[in-house]
């Protein structure tokens, strides 16, 4: 658990350096999933640091995974929003109003809810079709990079964020359909879960990155947040035998639904605030504050408010 926590802190805190790498970065043309976006924002260090942050995060959660049942790291990994919440309040000067507030204490509620709750990791191994069909399902979300990319505004940001939450769900699923991790074993390197995984995870990081650099943050957010939890979490019980303590099961819905409701409720920290202002924030060059209320307020096209 103090794993799964640990990764929401680091991809959380990830989440502020990038935004304003990301944010500040000039977007390309045509559709809207830019693989040269992630070039042009590598140059900045913040975003550097962030990816750094991203893969110490990913190891974090493979620790967890192997040791938690799936729907118990999926909220966990979606409470990585009220750690954004919080960094972004502390380090760019944002304002929580006090909903959002109350959302983090709702997210750290669910969660020790889930932890009172949760029984051991599932000790089926799953099947050889299901590990396929992860890898069919890395296949679809790189498709759906290709066709929601051309679809206009709110649609976009809703289908692309919520394929990028499919994507990470593949990983979190595929971590635990990989039952050696002998580098030597042959086993390993056959095993369609490991290619579902890399596949899964490269096209949701696209997939994400483009949807928030171009998009509504909130709804981009949103549908990451819902595909990222509610499927694995649903093969992890069905298929892999991820279970609760005795008589409990009733509190970890009920934990798993409180976490996933505050997390949405934060979803416009999906990346952090409006980082033009977050930027020059950052620089000294505005006053603290003024990268608040990023969503709602009016923006040019494409930055976070302009769609809200």
């Amino acid at each position: 658990m103090l794993c799964a926590l640990g990764a929401a802190v680091c991809f959380g805190t990830a989440a502020v350096l990038q935004a304003v790498a990301t944010r500040s970065t000039a977007p390309g043309s045509g559709s809207g999933v830019d693989a040269a976006l992630f070039l042009r924002a590598a140059r900045q260090w913040r975003y550097l640091l962030g990816l750094l942050l991203d893969a110490g995060g990913f190891a974090l959660q493979i620790v967890a995974l192997r040791s938690l049942p799936i729907y118990v790291v999926g909220a966990a990994l979606a409470a990585s929003l009220a750690v954004t919440a919080v960094v972004a309040a502390r380090l760019l000067s944002v304002r929580l109003s006090r909903t959002e507030w109350t959302a983090v204490a709702v997210v750290c509620c669910g969660l020790a809810m889930l932890g009172l709750a949760s029984g051991p990791e599932g000790n089926t191994a799953g099947s050889s079709t299901l590990r396929w069909a992860m890898l069919a399902v890395a296949a679809f979300v790189l498709l759906v990079g290709v066709v929601g990319g051309r679809l206009p505004g709110r649609a976009r940001a809703l289908v692309l964020g919520l394929g990028s939450g499919v994507g990470f769900g593949v990983v979190e699923v595929a971590v635990r359909l990989i039952d050696s991790l002998d580098l030597a074993s042959g086993r390993f390197w056959t095993n369609p879960a490991l290619y579902a995984l890399l596949a899964a995870g490269g096209a949701a990081f696209l997939l994400l990155t483009s949807a928030l650099q171009r998009g509504s943050v909130t709804t981009a957010t949103a549908g990451m947040v819902v595909g990222e939890t509610v499927g694995p979490a649903l093969v992890g019980v069905i298929w892999l035998g991820d279970r609760t303590r005795p008589g409990l099961g009733w509190l970890a819905v009920l934990g798993f639904a409180v976490a996933v409701a505050g997390a949405l409720l934060l979803a416009r920290f999906g990346e952090a605030p409006d980082a033009a202002a977050a930027a020059a924030d950052v620089a000294g060059n505005v006053t603290p504050g003024s990268a608040a209320g990023a969503v709602e307020a009016p923006g040019a096209p494409g930055a976070p408010g302009a769609t809200g």
